[in-house]
């Protein structure tokens, strides 16, 4: 906090408040992220707006002084050109048919529990295979089952449960893709050494989408149901009807956003093997990249933003090179469709930019330390992860977007717990897991609209069925977090 006046430390706030403020406002995250890092450079310029002005656009240019902040960053425009490839081939498509087939086999007995057990598990499994993007996951399960699900008479609440329940979760449990890679960039932003394998540590502990899966199946085992989501059960049992009378369907065109290349058989391994590739060279990287005796030692410290870029970047030339020994695409039509998949990234390459930013600008004005110094004479230090969970829960739910609660809450946490001798592993889960809940519940969530009209349902149904469950899981998640802060863990 040397860069502020003695007296005049509490300016360190006003950055993240007033981006907290303007999204939840106006839901623009772009806009509030950039407006408070401005203010927090007109801060450091001591008022002047120019000179703050000229030092936000250097920030910005700062940003790529870092090689992992630009590697991560990198890896997310080459993570949308394999995204792109695997679409493009008619992966996608041969993967959504293959699953239709056997789907159709299981299904002969539309009245049997058995099957419809099967199918819901099956749905489950598919989502979190696809974890290499959550709106892939969100569109393919909700397209590929829906009429499944409506063969078998599952009302469409439950698909939509079952599909936004499994896109963003899994995403953030196995953190090879897109997530992992911002959230290793935004705890990078904060001065840990590994950021990796923190990020790792922390998902041990990221207790609301584990508990998210483990009530999932839990409901679909037992066949319980609570709320909302039992009366619309109790509807498609008694009348047939997969939706409520009068609901406002939302419906989506396809499960992809690229469109298969013409004439193309459309095949799962076209999908498969490039993701299954990327799966396997992300820890052998991590090994490569990690020093130690023993191969446990250097997979724990190896680098994530170089193993990602790395396993994400081979994996697109695997693609490329499977795609023309199969004369699927040429080299220079891959390029070309690698290109559109980039260009779809960038913006959540511009949010990262502002995100890192804002991270750097926070330490450089010692806001964490401010806020950690001020709580500290108020707030015991068990309480700390148990109150950034519902911060970050709030954040999103308000803003509908789990990534840009990521991005103001880690800044703030992670100083906060390291200041106050928190578990800082529990500081970032509680960050990340706050994140997820407001995906869940928020109206606003683009994970959730995308989940209703991936799955053809009214989409304030899909939010009323799905919030008992996110609360469930909320509440237990926010109690477990203050025995293992009463417990010092």
């Amino acid at each position: 906090m040397e860069n502020l006046p003695d007296g005049f430390h509490w300016l360190s706030l006003l950055p993240p408040v007033l981006a907290i403020g303007l999204a939840l406002m106006t839901r623009q995250v772009f806009l509030s992220l950039a407006a408070g890092i401005w203010l927090g450079f007109v801060i450091l310029a001591g008022g002047n707006p120019a000179a703050g002005t000229f030092a936000a656009i250097d920030g910005f240019v700062d940003v790529f002084s870092d090689a992992g902040n630009t590697r991560i960053i990198i890896f997310t425009l080459v993570v949308g050109a394999l995204i792109a490839l695997i679409q493009r081939s008619g992966g996608v498509d041969g993967f959504v048919q293959r699953l239709l087939n056997w789907l159709d086999g299981l299904s002969v007995k539309a009245n049997s529990k058995g099957q419809r057990k099967i199918v819901e598990l099956l749905a489950v499994i598919t989502g979190v295979f696809l974890f290499i993007e959550s709106n892939i996951s969100i569109l393919t399960v909700g397209t590929v089952y829906r009429p499944v699900f409506d063969k078998l008479g599952i009302p469409r609440e439950k698909l939509a449960y079952i599909t936004d329940s499994t896109a963003s979760p899994s995403c953030i449990l196995i953190p090879f893709n897109a997530w992992g890679a911002f959230i290793t960039g935004l705890i990078a932003a904060q001065g840990l050494a590994n950021p990796f394998g923190v990020l790792l540590s922390a998902t041990v502990v990221n207790f609301y989408p584990i508990l998210v899966f483990a009530i999932l199946i839990f409901v679909i085992l037992s066949g319980k149901d609570i709320g909302e989501m039992k009366r619309a059960e109790q509807r498609s049992a008694q009348t047939g009807a997969l939706v409520r009378q009068g609901a406002q369907v939302m419906m989506a065109d396809g499960a992809s956003g690229v469109d298969i290349k013409s004439g193309v058989k459309p095949q799962a391994r076209f999908m498969l093997l490039p993701i299954m590739a990327m799966v396997i060279l992300m820890p052998s990287f991590l090994i490569m990249t990690g020093q130690g005796e023993t191969f446990l030692a250097r997979l724990q410290g190896g680098s994530g933003s170089k193993s990602v870029l790395y396993a994400t970047s081979f994996a697109v030339l695997f693609a490329m090179i499977l795609y023309k020994i199969f004369g699927v695409l040429k080299i220079r039509e891959s390029f070309e469709q690698s290109l559109l998949g980039m260009a779809a990234m960038v913006p959540l390459a511009i949010l990262m930019v502002l995100a890192f930013a804002l991270g750097a600008l926070c330490r450089e004005l010692g806001t964490g330390q401010y806020v950690a110094d001020v709580a500290s004479q108020f707030i015991n230090p068990a309480l700390v992860p148990a109150m950034i969970f519902l911060v970050a829960c709030f954040v999103a739910f308000s803003t509908g977007t789990s990534w840009g609660t990521f991005a103001i809450m880690i800044a703030i946490a992670i100083p906060l717990a390291q200041s106050m001798d928190a578990n800082i592993s529990l500081a970032i889960a509680a960050s990340l897991g706050g994140g997820i809940f407001g995906d869940h519940c928020s109206p606003t969530s683009d994970t959730s609209i995308i989940t209703s009209m991936a799955t053809a349902n009214d989409h304030i149904d899909h939010i009323r069925t799905q919030i008992p469950y996110a609360l469930i899981g909320g509440g237990v998640t926010t109690v477990l977090y203050l025995i293992l802060g009463v417990l010092g863990v």
